[in-house]
């Protein structure tokens, strides 16, 4: 993740988290000019540190555990109010090599059934599907298409309320189990999540496995993940990895990534991602440029964002409601200012529409 990106989230949520994470008691919430606070979090263990060291493909938590349609990958995300998320997943395996067939995905629906209780989830809500390639046009490099990748939005939902649910196409039938998700508070002065978790670089390493440990002992109510998701773009499509890319692998004639490593990540967030809602915006490590130049195919495919319910006209920016807090994601590999000619690059009308109390509205 970039110095930019690290600033600007900075500058936008330092108001609002402090008080929040670091003296948040369910009942006052004091402001930022009473701190400094001693931090509620449980301490981190410093044994954590030290373990940059790649999990392998071979580790159970990383491989497909399930069979033929059946969803995998979940992950829960915000809409832009409190009464409104998204569920993702995923249903059938990724291709890489020399001569992928792209799946259909009309092949299988994309469905959730949810409700307040386990049973019966007398809710249902569909959603659109969608994959995506990462192609390289030079000899010798592999070409990688992903598995059906399902976003659906679920709405009219109650504030701070538990609901199940579980995804997938009940004609096939492909059913995930049951999981459950409990929705952010409605916006007020006094109404606030009670713990937000905020990572980023975050990788696949065994430091990666102690990070998320250390997440869930904290309980979060909500994930901010601000950049460099997986790494990918530290392999070569061989699946062949370094520390350090443009030292090791010199005469590559374009940078090169191992998606697999997105599906690796996926699965091993899945007992966190499919309880916790995760808000992400883009790093550098993310922008895995391709053939005709196309950049964050991953990125912008296999999460869902509450773009147009912001206003905004790309997944690199958005914003969000989190109770009494709104969230502005800025990117830094877009726009900052009205010079920019393409409207689709540029973040400034959405910046405005969020200062001004636009995104309210869950319909655009």
């Amino acid at each position: 993740m970039d110095l930019v990106s690290q600033l600007v989230l900075t500058l936008l949520a330092l108001p609002f988290l402090l008080p929040l994470l670091l003296h948040g008691d369910g009942g006052h919430i004091p402001t930022t000019l009473q701190g400094p606070f001693k931090p509620l979090t449980v301490p981190l263990d410093e044994t954590f540190r030290g373990h940059a060291v790649d999990l392998p493909d071979t580790d159970p938590r990383v491989q497909r555990n399930v069979q033929g349609l059946e969803p995998e990958q979940i992950s829960i995300s915000l809409s832009a109010k409190h009464d409104s998320v998204w569920i993702s997943w995923i249903t059938g395996d990724h291709q890489i090599g020399d001569n992928i067939k792209p799946l259909n995905p009309k092949t299988v629906g994309s469905v959730v059934r949810y409700g307040r209780l386990r049973f019966p989830l007398t809710h249902e809500e569909a959603g659109h599907s969608l994959i995506y390639s990462q192609l390289y046009p030079f000899e010798g490099l592999q070409n990688y298409t992903s598995g059906i990748i399902h976003h659906v939005r679920l709405k009219g939902l109650k504030p701070e309320t538990l609901y199940y649910y579980k995804c997938g196409d009940p004609l096939v039938p492909a059913m995930s189990d049951v999981y459950y998700f409990k929705t952010m508070p409605a916006p007020g002065p006094h109404s606030y999540p009670r713990r937000i978790a905020i990572m980023g670089d975050m990788g696949l390493t065994y430091n990666t496995t102690s990070t998320v440990d250390h997440l869930i002992s904290n309980d979060p109510d909500l994930i901010l993940l601000i950049g460099d998701v997986t790494y990918a773009n530290l392999y070569l499509t061989n699946g062949t990895g370094s520390d350090c890319y443009s030292c090791s692998f010199l005469q590559t004639p374009i940078h090169e990534t191992y998606q697999p490593r997105w599906d690796y990540w996926g699965r091993f967030m899945q007992p966190v991602l499919s309880k916790v809602p995760v808000m992400v915006i883009e790093g550098n490590h993310d922008i895995e440029p391709q053939a005709e130049n196309r950049t964050f195919a991953a990125y912008s495919s296999r999460f869902a964002f509450p773009s147009k319910e912001s206003k905004s006209h790309s997944a690199l920016y958005y914003s969000f409601d989190a109770g009494g807090i709104h969230f502005i994601m800025l990117g830094a590999y877009v726009a900052y200012d009205k010079s920019g000619k393409d409207t689709f690059i540029i973040q400034f009308p959405m910046i405005v529409n969020s200062i001004d109390g636009n995104v309210r509205e869950s319909e655009l």
